[in-house]
């Protein structure tokens, strides 16, 4: 009974075992904490549409954009912290690991000390950029402006699980992230309902929430004395480190930056639509985050199970388990886009009561709905060559879909379908250019992932080698051996 404890509750070695059982017991209490994830931006868009309105749902959504574009800081410290402690912990190198979860935490301080206050200076002059309605401007400017504020509760927790999840423990993280979760919903409904605080009070719901959670993974983090080592002289910023987190991390938040500023154009377009149509976008990519989980979800545990394997030399298995997650992410993707389609309006019901808000988004959700499937070949291949080391051919990819090919096929469409009826063009233009790009990214991703330049990226001495030498092996095989 220990062991089987000590399989989810302690640091997980996946480089030993069945892929496919190492990947699951990783991925079960991940996939929950992503969906607890997800609930936190979910209840404050429930909250406010039911108590406030359509307005404020409108506001809190038109806000995300910006809100993104500013923590691309925290995605590449957590992408590169992520890589290095996996491959770390992969190949038993204990300082290393110490001294880069020490890095890590340091980073994250200074970082967020940064967004508290640039965040809010550049508040107001973006969403007057973005031509946000007059109607909901204020509110989005509020709840943006406290978010920022109390950023560091959101950072530490994000990057924080994130180095648990390298360890292979994705299981406190799930513990932490349900209880500061049903934190958050009780929260919202008292600031909300009760003391009647509108988008403002969901924000300080959610920095309360997120603060408690990110405590408890420091808490975590410094009880793991079997497997690193943690104190004052671990947080000291060493430039090796740091110039390797850089350089891993760098390609993701840049990616991340490209991605967010596209969301910023395509927001604009959105914004000029009207309230109408942002209320319903907020409703679609609120129900689009539960679809994506499965896909997050296997990404990262592939990220986790790469790294640790190909920092222990065994690419051959990551092969192996890759073939196992894409199985499993391809099954659940389904169920869920099946899900989705059948229970589509009641799930549209728990955010408005506006009938037009319902069946537009109803609508839109319908045209996603392939490309949730087509997400779960990116996002597993991805991870599998992050895991290694290679975040810049995830990086391109992201470029090309969604500044090449998503948003001049939404501007595109928009002009096309310009009517009377539709001055600006038809909102459908949003979403079916975001499942062109998916569709084409998934594409891209499978020839990268098959090319397999990802397996010489990795940043644990002798790892890389190890796997160059057993691609050359490959190399002569018998012919019947290789086209397998």
């Amino acid at each position: 009974m220990a062991g089987k404890l000590s399989r989810f509750f302690g640091a997980q070695d996946m480089t030993v075992g069945s892929p496919v059982t190492r990947l699951v017991e990783f991925s079960i209490p991940l996939l929950i904490g992503n969906l607890a994830q997800q609930l936190y931006n979910t209840v404050d868009s429930i909250v406010v549409g039911q108590y406030v309105g359509d307005e404020a749902l409108a506001a809190v959504g038109a806000s995300g954009p910006i809100l993104n574009l500013l923590l691309v800081l925290f995605i590449g410290i957590s992408v590169g912290a992520g890589i290095m402690v996996s491959q770390y912990f992969g190949a038993k190198q204990r300082e290393l690991l110490s001294n880069t979860v020490g890095t890590v935490i340091t980073l994250t301080l200074l970082s967020s000390v940064f967004i508290m206050i640039v965040g809010p200076l550049l508040t107001q002059p973006m969403m007057s950029m973005l031509g946000t309605p007059d109607d909901i401007f204020e509110m989005a400017c509020t709840y943006m402006n406290i978010v920022f504020i109390g950023i560091a509760g959101n950072a530490f927790y994000n990057i924080l699980s994130g180095v648990l999840r390298g360890l292979g423990d994705s299981t406190m993280p799930l513990v932490f992230l349900l209880l500061a979760c049903g934190l958050n919903i009780v929260l919202d409904i008292l600031f909300v309902a009760q003391f009647h605080w509108g988008v403002a009070g969901v924000a300080i719901a959610t920095i309360i929430a997120q603060t408690i959670s990110a405590v408890c993974c420091l808490v975590r983090l410094g009880k793991m004395k079997d497997v690193l080592t943690m104190g004052l002289h671990t947080m000291k910023l060493r430039r090796d480190l740091v110039v390797q987190l850089t350089k891993l991390g760098l390609p993701s938040g840049i990616s991340q930056a490209i991605f967010s500023m596209a969301a910023l154009v395509v927001q604009s377009l959105t914004n000029s639509f009207g309230t109408v149509v942002i209320a319903c976008s907020t409703v679609v990519m609120r129900v689009d985050g539960f679809a994506m989980m499965p896909n997050f979800t296997f990404g990262t545990a592939m990220t986790t199970f790469a790294g640790q394997n190909i920092g222990a030399g065994k690419v051959e298995r990551v092969e192996e388990g890759t073939r196992d997650g894409m199985r499993i992410g391809l099954i659940v993707s389904v169920i869920l886009v099946i899900c989705i389609l059948v229970f589509g309006g009641p799930l549209m019901h728990l955010f408005t009561g506006t009938q037009e808000v319902i069946d537009l988004g109803v609508r839109m959700m319908r045209i996603l709905a392939v490309g949730y499937i087509a997400m779960a070949v990116t996002q597993t291949l991805s991870g599998v060559m992050r895991g290694a080391g290679d975040t810049m051919t995830p990086m391109w990819i992201s470029l090309v879909t969604t500044v090449i090919i998503r948003v001049p096929i939404a501007y595109g469409l928009a002009f096309l379908t310009r009517s009377e009826q539709n001055p600006v063009g038809s909102p459908d233009s949003l979403y079916i250019s975001l499942l062109v790009s998916w569709v084409l990214g998934a594409l891209i991703t499978v020839f990268f992932y098959r090319r397999g330049k990802w397996r010489q990226k990795a940043i644990v001495t002798g790892a890389a080698a190890d796997a160059s030498s057993q691609e050359e092996t490959e190399e002569h095989k018998e012919p019947a051996e290789v086209h397998e």
